[in-house]
Protein backbone atom coordinates (compact mmCIF):
# COMPACT_ATOMS: atom_id res chain seq x y z
CA UNK A 1 0.00 0.00 0.00
CA UNK A 2 1.30 3.44 -0.91
CA UNK A 3 1.89 6.05 1.78
CA UNK A 4 -0.19 9.24 1.83
CA UNK A 5 2.80 11.21 0.56
CA UNK A 6 3.27 8.84 -2.42
CA UNK A 7 -0.47 8.97 -3.21
CA UNK A 8 -0.38 12.78 -3.09
CA UNK A 9 2.61 12.96 -5.46
CA UNK A 10 1.39 10.37 -7.98
CA UNK A 11 -2.29 11.31 -8.01
CA UNK A 12 -5.31 9.07 -8.29
CA UNK A 13 -4.66 5.79 -10.17
CA UNK A 14 -6.32 5.47 -13.59
CA UNK A 15 -9.32 3.08 -13.70
CA UNK A 16 -8.66 -0.21 -15.55
CA UNK A 17 -9.52 -0.12 -19.26
CA UNK A 18 -12.78 -1.80 -20.28
CA UNK A 19 -12.33 -4.95 -22.30
CA UNK A 20 -13.88 -4.51 -25.75
CA UNK A 21 -15.56 -7.56 -27.26
CA UNK A 22 -15.22 -8.85 -30.82
CA UNK A 23 -17.31 -5.94 -32.18
CA UNK A 24 -15.05 -3.38 -30.46
CA UNK A 25 -17.71 -2.15 -28.04
CA UNK A 26 -20.43 -1.71 -30.67
CA UNK A 27 -23.68 -3.71 -30.73
CA UNK A 28 -23.38 -4.46 -34.47
CA UNK A 29 -20.80 -3.67 -37.11
CA UNK A 30 -20.83 -3.68 -40.92
CA UNK A 31 -18.44 -5.72 -43.02
CA UNK A 32 -17.67 -7.16 -46.46
CA UNK A 33 -17.61 -10.91 -47.13
CA UNK A 34 -14.19 -12.09 -48.27
CA UNK A 35 -14.71 -15.84 -48.43
CA UNK A 36 -17.27 -18.56 -47.67
CA UNK A 37 -16.06 -21.23 -45.25
CA UNK A 38 -17.36 -24.54 -43.94
CA UNK A 39 -16.20 -25.30 -40.41
CA UNK A 40 -16.42 -28.55 -38.44
CA UNK A 41 -17.60 -28.28 -34.79
CA UNK A 42 -15.77 -29.52 -31.68
CA UNK A 43 -15.78 -33.11 -30.49
CA UNK A 44 -19.22 -34.43 -29.49
CA UNK A 45 -21.02 -32.58 -32.34
CA UNK A 46 -20.76 -33.33 -36.04
CA UNK A 47 -22.05 -31.11 -38.83
CA UNK A 48 -20.86 -28.61 -41.42
CA UNK A 49 -21.30 -25.11 -40.06
CA UNK A 50 -21.53 -22.33 -42.63
CA UNK A 51 -19.20 -19.42 -41.84
CA UNK A 52 -17.87 -16.40 -43.72
CA UNK A 53 -14.62 -14.47 -43.46
CA UNK A 54 -15.54 -10.78 -43.09
CA UNK A 55 -13.49 -7.58 -43.26
CA UNK A 56 -15.11 -5.25 -40.75
CA UNK A 57 -15.45 -1.51 -41.28
CA UNK A 58 -12.65 -1.06 -38.73
CA UNK A 59 -10.26 -3.03 -40.95
CA UNK A 60 -10.17 -6.22 -38.87
CA UNK A 61 -10.75 -9.59 -40.55
CA UNK A 62 -12.86 -12.05 -38.55
CA UNK A 63 -14.85 -15.23 -39.08
CA UNK A 64 -18.62 -14.99 -38.54
CA UNK A 65 -21.24 -17.74 -38.30
CA UNK A 66 -24.23 -17.70 -40.67
CA UNK A 67 -27.32 -18.98 -38.78
CA UNK A 68 -30.27 -20.80 -40.33
CA UNK A 69 -30.49 -23.28 -43.18
CA UNK A 70 -28.99 -22.08 -46.46
CA UNK A 71 -27.75 -18.61 -47.34
CA UNK A 72 -27.07 -16.45 -50.41
CA UNK A 73 -23.78 -14.89 -49.33
CA UNK A 74 -20.97 -14.53 -51.85
CA UNK A 75 -17.73 -12.60 -52.03
CA UNK A 76 -18.12 -8.77 -51.83
CA UNK A 77 -21.59 -8.94 -50.21
CA UNK A 78 -22.20 -6.42 -47.42
CA UNK A 79 -23.31 -7.96 -44.09
CA UNK A 80 -24.13 -6.81 -40.57
CA UNK A 81 -22.47 -8.85 -37.82
CA UNK A 82 -23.20 -8.91 -34.11
CA UNK A 83 -21.53 -10.50 -31.13
CA UNK A 84 -22.60 -14.01 -30.31
CA UNK A 85 -20.21 -16.88 -29.88
CA UNK A 86 -20.95 -20.19 -31.57
CA UNK A 87 -20.33 -22.66 -28.76
CA UNK A 88 -18.95 -25.56 -30.79
CA UNK A 89 -16.82 -23.56 -33.27
CA UNK A 90 -13.48 -22.48 -31.79
CA UNK A 91 -12.49 -18.91 -32.65
CA UNK A 92 -15.89 -17.91 -34.10
CA UNK A 93 -17.20 -15.06 -31.94
CA UNK A 94 -19.52 -13.18 -34.33
CA UNK A 95 -22.86 -13.97 -35.97
CA UNK A 96 -24.26 -12.59 -39.25
CA UNK A 97 -27.62 -10.78 -38.93
CA UNK A 98 -30.07 -12.33 -41.41
CA UNK A 99 -32.34 -10.01 -43.42
CA UNK A 100 -30.02 -6.99 -43.34
CA UNK A 101 -28.03 -5.59 -46.32
CA UNK A 102 -27.12 -8.41 -48.75
CA UNK A 103 -27.90 -11.36 -46.44
CA UNK A 104 -31.39 -12.71 -47.17
CA UNK A 105 -33.91 -13.91 -44.57
CA UNK A 106 -34.14 -17.59 -43.75
CA UNK A 107 -36.57 -19.21 -46.21
CA UNK A 108 -39.79 -20.55 -44.62
CA UNK A 109 -40.32 -24.31 -44.83
CA UNK A 110 -43.05 -25.37 -47.25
Amino acid sequence: MATLNQMHRQGRPAPPLRKLGPTLGRPQIKGVVLKNLIRKPKKPNSANRRCVRVRLSTGREVIAFVPGEGHNLQEHHIVLVQGGRTQDLPGVKLTVVRGKYDCAHVQAKK
